[in-house]
Parts: C-alpha cells; sequence; structure tokens
C-alpha cells in the first residue's frame, strides 16, 4: 500500500507511518512529491485506512514481509559507511542504525547533507538537536566531534537513539528535552535537521558558533538573524545550511 504526498510533508507523513509500521516504509521521490509504501496484510490494510483513506493498494508476490529491506540500502556519506545491520560494514568507520520508530537511516537528503556539512567542519563539541534515530549524532562522533550531544522531545526518538548509540559503541550523551524551551547543552556546532519554522526559531535562541540546519526544501532559505550563511548543499530537492555566528 502507498501513500502519495507533496514532498514537503514526506517528514511528517514517514513518521506517522513508522509509528504504525515500525518494520520500515519505502519512499520514492516523484518530482514535487513523494510516494512513501508499507508492505502489509489485510489487517495492516485496515490499520492504514483508518489514517490514511486515499491510500492506493498494489498486489506483491510473495516474500513481501522482507522485501522493505530491499530499500535500506547502505550509503556512503562525509567518509563514513551508513547502512542497516543485517549488512555487514566494509569499514571501521561506519554507522551502523536499524530502521524503526523514529526518522533517520541516513538515506533521506536531508540526513545525508548534514552529514556531509559536519564532515567539513573544524570539530569540536556538538548537539544533535531532534536527533530522532540518533544517526547525525553517532555520525559526528565517528567524525571526531566530542563531546556529541543528542536531544528529542518524543519519548520513542530517544530510546532509538540510545539504542544506534550502544551499537555503535560510540560516546552520545542521549537525552529528552524540549529543543525550543527547556537550555541546551554548551557547544560549539549544533545541528537541526528538523522542519523550517522551528530551525528558525532555534536559531534565534542558540548560543554556538556554528550551526548546521536542514529539513526544508532547496527552494526555502531560513531566517537567520544574527548569522552568516557559509555554505549550502542541496540534495534530491532538500537544503542544508551551515551558518556562522555574527560577532
Amino acid at each position: 500500500m502507498a501513500v502519495r504526498v507533496p514532498a514537503s510533508e514526506a517528514e511528517k507523513v514517514a513518521a506517522q507511518l513508522l509509528d504504525l509500521f515500525p518494520a520500515g516504509i519505502q519512499e520514492r521521490a516523484l518530482g514535487g512529491s513523494a510516494e512513501l509504501a508499507v508492505y502489509t496484510d489485510e489487517a495492516g490494510e485496515a490499520v492504514l485506512r483508518d489514517v490514511f483513506p486515499d491510500a492506493s493498494i498494489e498486489l506483491v508476490e510473495g516474500g513481501w514481509e522482507d522485501r522493505w529491506k530491499d530499500f535500506h540500502r547502505p550509503t556512503w556519506v562525509g567518509g563514513l559507511w551508513i547502512g542497516p545491520p543485517w549488512i555487514t560494514p566494509p569499514t571501521d568507520d561506519a554507522v551502523v542504525v536499524d530502521p524503526g520508530r523514529a526518522f533517520g537511516t541516513g538515506a533521506h537528503p536531508t540526513t545525508r547533507a548534514c552529514i556531509e556539512l559536519l564532515a567539513r567542519l573544524e570539530r569540536g563539541s556538538l548537539v544533535d538537536a531532534g536527533c530522532g534515530s540518533g544517526v547525525v549524532a553517532v555520525a559526528a562522533a565517528r567524525l571526531g566531534f566530542a563531546p556529541v550531544y543528542a536531544v528529542d522531545l518524543d519519548e520513542v526518538a530517544v530510546e532509538v537513539a540510545a539504542g544506534t548509540v550502544r551499537r555503535n559503541e560510540v560516546v552520545v550523551d542521549v537525552c529528552r528535552a524540549d529543543v525550543l524551551r527547556d537550555e541546551l547543552p554548551s557547544v560549539d556546532i549544533v545541528v537541526a535537521n528538523i522542519e523550517l519554522l522551528v530551525v528558525e526559531q532555534l536559531l534565534e535562541c542558540l548560543a554556538a558558533r556554528v550551526a548546521v540546519t536542514a529539513g526544508y526544501l532547496e527552494a526555502e532559505t531560513p531566517r537567520a538573524r544574527g548569522w552568516t550563511h557559509d555554505e549550502r548543499l542541496e540534495v534530491e530537492g532538500w537544503a542544508a545550511d551551515t551558518w556562522r555566528r555574527r560577532h
């Protein structure tokens, strides 16, 4: 079954689908829209239609129970191998992430862009604000940033991120926090791969010297008073930016 939505809504819908089908989903870009699919049975169809009544159905041959794994393929970003646990990493410079209930497997364009921009920065202390599965925080630790903190308001995301940290045997402090209301650790760099409005609000209150932001389309640019734009990376219609605090 598949749900087609505007590209700008893909992240939100993907999070909803992963809540319903934590084993994983498949996402395909279609110009200005995105198609998000799940492999399921009749019981799963009823669950999906309760939330997405316009979802389309396509019958597939046997073996669909493991078909979703075919979508989660490894990728190289910023010199790191990022992939699922059922594929053996070819290097120690790896981030292993299990697709599940929190957004962020390393495959999404905004995640890849954030990691690539981080790889180009001078190392220092870092907060992943809105960490999801923790893939960016773990990648930062692999790249040599320290100390690294991962925070998210969603309890499931915090649980999954902590699991990602344990799986990769890196040092990352994971905690639950509201990035707009709670005081974040004092660090050199903040990464925020979240929706545009939250990015703009976060930039207003950050004390870090560098920010890496993403979660919006390439046609969009955050309002960033007090910051100087350093670099933009566009990947498959999405954008990520590096900002430096004005002195």
